[in-house]
This record gives structure tokens, C-alpha cells and sequence, in this order.
């Protein structure tokens, strides 16, 4: 799935487990329905290597958030089961013209900008 937005918040990296991190932000969106326009708030969550990638997009940018919908469901003690579900980002893409255009989560990790010497 994907969603278009301004990028409003960026919190910083959570180390969860020895293993797993992750790293959550909002991006507001807005929609015009006739004369109302609606505007949401929208919390998605980076994991593992793709954490940095926010490090690319200042607050205020324009993106498009490339996600999976997960969901999970979770029993306590007393046998109640609860549902959750998370927005798990796998890229995100700056939109709008810029002089100085942010390279892409694959240019980043290919680290195809690099140079050849």
C-alpha cells in the first residue's frame, strides 16, 4: 500500500531486543471532500536497517510512504485477547522538485552515490 504526505514527526531509533529496533513517525494527510477537507494523522514504524532512512527527509517534506499492514493479536493473563496492527514502512519517496534531491532508500543502501575511487 502507499500513502502520500507532509512528514510531521520523527522519533528517535528504539532498541526493543538485542535484536530488533524500530523507529516510528507521523505524516499528515489531507483530503478535500466538496467544500471539507479532512485531515489525518498518520503513525508508521521503520524496523531493523531502515531505521537511518528517516535521516534523509527533514520535517516539513513531502513523501510517499510505501507500507504493509500488520496485525497481531495478543492474550493476558487473564485470557482477554487483544488486536493490534502497525504500519510497517519498506520505503519512503520524497516528492515535490528540489535543487538538491534526497538520494533513494536503494541509492542509500547500494550506496550507489558513492564515488568510484
Amino acid at each position: 500500500m502507499e500513502l502520500e504526505g507532509k512528514l510531521i514527526v520523527v522519533n528517535p531509533t528504539q532498541q526493543v531486543t538485542d535484536s530488533f529496533k524500530k523507529r516510528e513517525f507521523v505524516i499528515e494527510t489531507s483530503q478535500v471532500n466538496g467544500d471539507r477537507t479532512f485531515t489525518e494523522q498518520i503513525k508508521f514504524q521503520l524496523v531493523q536497517d531502515k531505521c537511518d532512512v528517516l535521516d534523509l527527509f527533514p520535517i516539513g517534506s513531502e513523501l510517499k510512504v510505501l507500507f504493509n499492514i500488520k496485525g497481531r493479536a495478543w492474550t493476558n493473563k487473564e485470557g482477554k485477547t487483544s488486536y493490534f496492527n502497525s504500519l510497517d514502512a519498506w520505503k519512503l519517496e520524497g516528492l515535490g522538485v528540489s535543487d538538491n534531491p534526497q538520494p533513494t532508500q536503494e541509492e542509500v543502501q547500494t550506496g550507489s552515490d558513492d564515488l568510484p575511487f
